[in-house]
């Protein structure tokens, strides 16, 4: 039998797609092969009732093809959730692409990546992540009009990685008002964990409101760099989770809020960019809330940017992209309040609000 051979564990692997914890009634999941540029990647479609799945596209390289997949199918259905609670007529899809984006990632491969999205007709539409930046977004358009984030100077709303900041800003403001009745930042420490191009935008808002911001990264340089232009300090110990903090924010990969650092936290808020920071949303959204603990649904704070890529779909400009953003502050608001009135999780708070909209225009059709 295969169970005298395989660990538990390993078994749980071998199931098939549709058994994976993280499949949850995905619509579509395409898995993408190209032998000669390279091109392994997975495109998850989750939701398209509200419209189109539109979710960014992130290269990463995955410590095995499982990894990737879990990976895929955990965004597509947050970026389903972030779009409805938005209020935006789009679904939840995400791509991921496997390898090294620094020294696998070519032209060619991009285009052939763009012709597997444009094979989909229009039902998934990709953006910028991870290991992306505004100039892959260009190349993938020469061959496919399924793609947003473009260059302004193409007609695109750019870069969205300042908005995606601003609006978690607009998160953690409203998150520090429900905790403390205020909204000032000024002398809070708030500790940024992850300095890409959203936790640096982050930092130097932070920095203007005067809060007292350390910093953590994987990159040495950009640690000096961020320090050095927003006067923010290297957290230089080994353990952040257990540091005397008001506010947590992970900017990086996702699950860091898990058995293990929820036990050490301290922050009276957590409220960062990162996709999927519980582990496990059920179990760590209770043990948040039984610790006191303030969370920002990551998946409503850090929606700035699909709002941002959603503007070339719409062709609304910036001062509405500006307004939709800062409108996260009220919906934050909005749900930590409603979690305390109902005793839930501020994550079912969310979950609530956003799948409620899908189901009522389920019904319409």
């Amino acid at each position: 039998m295969i169970t005298d051979i395989v660990s538990p564990k390993e078994l749980k692997k071998i199931a098939p797609v549709f058994g994976q914890l993280s499949f949850d009634n995905h619509e579509q999941i395409v898995f993408c092969n190209d032998k000669d540029t390279g091109l392994k990647a997975i495109i998850g479609i989750h939701n398209t009732v509200l419209g189109p799945a539109l979710g960014g596209t992130r290269m990463w390289k995955y410590d095995t093809e499982w990894d990737a997949l879990n990976d895929v199918l955990r965004l597509s259905r947050g970026m389903t959730y972030k779009s409805a609670i938005t209020g935006l007529n789009l679904g939840g899809g995400k791509a991921v692409i496997l390898g090294d984006a620094k020294t696998q990632k070519t032209p060619e491969l991009m285009l052939r990546f763009g012709e597997f999205v444009h094979s989909l007709g229009g039902r998934y539409i990709t953006a910028e992540d991870v290991g992306m930046a505004t100039s892959d977004m260009d190349l993938v358009r020469t061959v496919t009009p399924y793609v947003t984030g473009i260059s302004e100077d193409k007609g695109g709303a750019g870069n969205p990685s300042p908005i995606t900041a601003y609006g978690v800003f607009m998160g953690m403001k409203a998150a520090a008002k429900f905790a403390y009745g205020s909204d000032i930042l000024e002398d809070k420490k708030v500790f940024v964990q992850g300095i890409g191009n959203v936790g640096e935008a982050l930092v130097e808002h932070l920095s203007n409101e005067g809060a007292n911001v350390f910093i953590t990264d994987i990159s040495r340089e950009r640690l000096e760099n961020v320090r050095d232009k927003y006067h923010a300090t290297i957290y230089e110990g080994d353990n952040l989770y257990g540091e005397e903090m008001d506010i947590y924010a992970p900017c990086a990969l996702g699950a860091t809020i898990n058995d293990d650092t929820i036990d050490q936290l301290k922050a009276k808020i957590i409220a960062g960019a990162a996709n999927n920071q519980l582990a496990e949303e059920q179990k760590h959204g209770k043990m948040l809330r039984d610790k006191g603990i303030v969370y920002a649904p990551d998946f409503l704070i850090n929606a700035g940017g699909i709002i941002n890529v959603y503007a070339e779909l719409e062709n609304y400009g910036k001062q509405e992209i500006i307004r939709k953003t800062e409108n996260i502050y009220n919906t934050t608001l909005e749900i930590l309040t409603k979690a305390q009135a109902k005793n839930i999780t501020t994550f079912n708070a969310a979950f609530e609000i956003a799948q409620a909209r899908i189901d009522a225009r389920k019904n319409e059709k």
